[in-house]
């Protein structure tokens, strides 16, 4: 990926060596007791009609705050407990750090005017590097559960080992990582979409297998939302080299619930996808370019 060079985000938070501070903030989805909502609406119709407000609200009198509401559902890339983490350099670590930082600006120069063409003004995330653990608006934030985003503070939160740890998981290069970020990304657009509570919901009126499903759904929209990035940013400042693709399709893949668990977990238990469905939906975003296509709440899962 060709990155260095390029402008470095600033909405990055380093919080490494501060050590954990668990505790410090409740709730989120984490805590608390859920109240069960009698409201009831479909998936595949909340989606349709987030993407009319954001791309068309202006046009035709809608308020885009009216019907959507803001984020609850935290979203976590699982990742498998490493036998053995090899310490990174400072100077791995740095390097590393300027890549994010690319990386995030790269989504904000993206999304910022593809909201603007609906006449909405994008509000980026922060990505907060830490490690072992740290307070969240979503409770405590722990490296072995890989990089996630709260909505509770509209926050993304990444431990810079989790790149070594895609590695040994098959995922190899630079733009693996990318795809991770972006993905994390991917759920904050569903957050200022509105989409993020109202699966919440959905899933707070069904069974927990039926809330798995959804929650895949939900991972793999945000798979595809990656690949809309790369589409895009590609198109912008020609950032990817032979090969980049391919290794984000490897990370989508590595990142799946069956390659994960080794095959051992059933489908009603996916909370993220198949390897299969991660690596098609973020080529689904990567060829089309379109949010609208990013669709898997009204759509078969490929």
């Amino acid at each position: 990926m060709r990155w260095k060079g390029r402008r470095q985000s600033s909405n990055v938070e380093d919080r490494r060596g501060m050590g954990g501070f668990g505790g410090m903030f409740g709730g989120g989805v984490r805590g608390g007791r859920r109240v069960r909502s009698r409201r009831k609406g479909g998936i595949g119709s909340l989606i349709i009609m987030a993407i009319i407000v954001l791309f068309f609200g202006k046009n035709i009198g809608l308020n885009f705050g009216d019907i959507l509401g803001g984020g609850g559902l935290e979203q976590v890339i699982q990742q498998p407990q490493s036998a053995q983490r090899s310490p990174q350099s400072n100077a791995q670590q740095e390097e590393i750090v300027k890549f994010v930082k690319v990386v995030l600006a790269e989504t904000e120069d993206t999304w910022t005017p593809i909201f603007a063409r609906s006449g909405q003004r994008y509000r980026p995330p922060s990505l907060v590097l830490f490690d072992n653990s740290t307070p969240t608006a979503c409770g405590t934030g722990k490296a072995a559960s890989g990089p996630f985003y709260c909505p509770g503070d509209q926050k993304i939160y990444i431990d810079l080992d989790f790149m070594g740890e895609l590695q040994r998981m098959g995922a190899q290069g630079d733009f693996a990582f990318a795809y991770v970020i972006a993905h994390e990304v991917g759920h904050h657009i569903q957050t200022l979409m509105g989409i993020s509570e109202k699966v919440q919901r959905q899933k707070r009126q069904v069974s927990k297998i039926q809330g798995n499903a959804i929650q895949v759904k939900m991972e793999l929209q945000a798979d595809c939302l990656a690949g809309l990035w790369a589409n895009h940013t590609e198109k912008r400042n020609a950032i990817l080299e032979e090969g980049d693709i391919e290794e984000g399709i490897n990370a989508a893949a590595a990142v799946g619930d069956d390659r994960i668990s080794g095959g051992r977990l059933s489908r009603k238990h996916y909370t993220h996808g198949s390897s299969k469905e991660r690596m098609n939906w973020f080529l689904q975003g990567f060829k089309t370019g379109d949010i609208a296509s990013c669709d898997p709440f009204s759509r078969t899962s490929f």
